[in-house]
């Protein structure tokens, strides 16, 4: 059997993030409001799962139904009743426990059993021909790692050939951050339920999630009333950021752009970031680099004005600019600190990267106006802790990132955090692993300058310019894959995501059939 829906399905899917500690008591508060009990809730539940992995797998006739000792196994239970009902073969495994079972799940549990149901311990011998495993195992509200036996469990429906679906999340990563403490579920599609949890997006969330369907179980409604505490960022709203231009626009009306990097042997860097800003847009850019650099960068792309950098050139230049970016190649060295400590003055929008966030970890400082671009390697500089401590919580590591430096903080990573005081904090829900490869950040930057120079907010512009970023190498992934992926590869794709009101009349080569 074929799994043909591999591809994350973005259809439906909410633009809305609740923290997973929150979603327990939202379902309370939904379900008192509307007149509903928390069974009838996990009914809801079940029957989604249910209908989600006949949609995947319509020709699963044997299923494999993984049950924890909590409402994640309710789930389950209501899931393998209708399963049975409908003539597909279920075996049920649970792991029972001294603990009574919540009410719902009770409830759920023996209506399992009243429709003539078994329940198997979990050590038996799983059945032959299993053409589908139902992990309901572990839900949201997981703090560590899983214990034996559950993580023999997900082991072994790791090592099996069948594929799995995942109810509400794959048992053993953390809903609230996407780390993986210990063994966890590598699940083929995802169905959440009620609203989506920032663990599903961010952290190790690619690597196990699959495809990712979410069920709000009829609280569309009330859900819509409640205040939106973290956004997801995809490329549908890239028609909402980048409206078309006036027909009269003139190239001042799209930003005065200076980017200042390029050190000896690095001056690929500053080549990439200002090639960038040009494709997304920017009305003018000056690069401010080393003289040797000067005539290759011309030579590559003579709509850049490219100088010398000097002290006469770098105060010419952040009085013209509207908008700086400093970092790309700069190194560390008296060059790249001089530069900078202009810089810092600089009054209009900028953006750091790279060395200039080396130089900032240094001797640290706050500044409104400035948008930042670490990864996690930089961001743990920037916060002196280890790269891990970043990566336990991306959210909280973004948010700590805001508090001590200012402005705006774009975590890079797969499920990139933004973040901005008081209230911006969102997930980039765009890109893939063909972006694991040097000179990504520095095309990144040059988006985002670019945008900074045509009027976007400094949130908007990071936000925005992420999504445009990522949305960019997804095109490229779904043509030719994503192994050996190029950053300059992007400029071949940028310009059609920047205009998203453009008819579409590219058709990619794999879809023609040979004569």
């Amino acid at each position: 059997m074929t799994d043909h829906t591999m591809k994350k399905n973005l259809i439906s899917i909410p633009h809305s993030i609740w923290p997973a500690d929150d979603i327990r008591r939202m379902e309370r508060e939904a379900a008192d409001s509307l007149g509903l009990t928390l069974y009838e809730l996990m009914q809801r539940a079940g029957e989604a799962a249910f209908h989600a992995t006949r949609s995947a797998w319509p020709d699963a006739r044997q299923w494999l139904v993984l049950c924890g000792h909590g409402n994640n196994g309710g789930d389950g239970y209501v899931l393998a009743r209708l399963a049975k009902a409908v003539g597909i073969t279920v075996t049920l495994l649970t792991q029972e426990s001294d603990k009574p079972l919540p009410e719902e799940a009770s409830l759920a549990r023996e209506a399992w059993l009243n429709a003539g149901g078994v329940i198997h311990a979990s050590d038996i011998l799983w059945p032959e021909g299993v053409d589908v495993i139902i992990d309901a195992l572990l839900g949201t509200g997981l703090k560590q790692a899983p214990r034996a036996p559950v993580s023999r469990l997900i082991e072994r429906a790791n090592a099996h050939p069948a594929p799995v679906m995942a109810i509400d999340i794959p048992s053993g990563l953390l809903a609230q951050t996407g780390t993986t403490p210990g063994a966890v579920i590598n699940a083929s599609h995802t169905v959440t339920f009620v609203a989506l949890k920032p663990g599903l997006l961010t952290g190790k969330a690619r690597d196990v999630v699959g495809c990712l369907h979410v069920d709000a179980l009829g609280l569309e409604a009330w859900l819509a009333g409640q205040a939106v505490p973290v956004q997801r960022f995809d490329a549908s709203l890239l028609a909402h950021w980048l409206t078309p231009r006036r027909a009269t626009s003139h190239k001042g009306d799209h930003g005065r752009l200076v980017i200042i990097g390029g050190d000896r042997g690095t001056a690929g860097a500053v080549r990439m970031t200002s090639e960038a800003a040009l494709r997304a847009g920017a009305g003018l850019v000056r690069v401010l680099t080393r003289s040797e650099n000067i005539a290759p960068l011309l030579t590559a792309r003579p709509e850049l004005m490219v100088h010398e950098l000097t002290s006469q050139s770098l105060d010419d230049s952040l009085e013209w600019a509207d908008v700086v970016v400093i970092g790309p190649g700069l190194g560390q060295q008296e060059w790249g600190k001089k530069a900078l400590q202009k810089v810092e003055n600089f009054r209009k929008p900028m953006l750091w990267d790279a060395d200039a966030l080396n130089l900032l970890a240094i001797s640290p400082d706050k500044r409104h106006n400035r948008v930042i671009t670490p990864h996690p390697g930089e961001a743990a500089r920037l916060l002196g802790c280890a790269v891990a401590e970043i990566e336990n919580d991306r959210l909280d590591s973004a948010q700590r990132l805001v508090k001590r430096y200012g402005g705006v903080v774009v975590l890079k990573g797969a499920g990139t955090v933004v973040a901005a005081e008081p209230h911006g904090l969102g997930i980039v829900d765009a890109g893939n692993a063909g972006m694991a490869s040097g000179g990504m950040g520095d095309v990144l930057s040059g988006i985002i300058g670019a945008l900074l120079g045509q009027k976007f907010t400094p949130y908007d512009a990071a936000c925005a310019g992420c999504v445009a970023h990522g949305a960019a190498a997804d095109v490229l992934a779904a043509r030719f894959g994503t192994r050996g992926m190029l950053a300059t590869d992007l400029f071949s794709t940028l310009q059609r995501i920047v205009n998203p009101d453009v008819i579409d009349v590219y058709h990619d080569e794999s879809s023609h059939t040979a004569p």
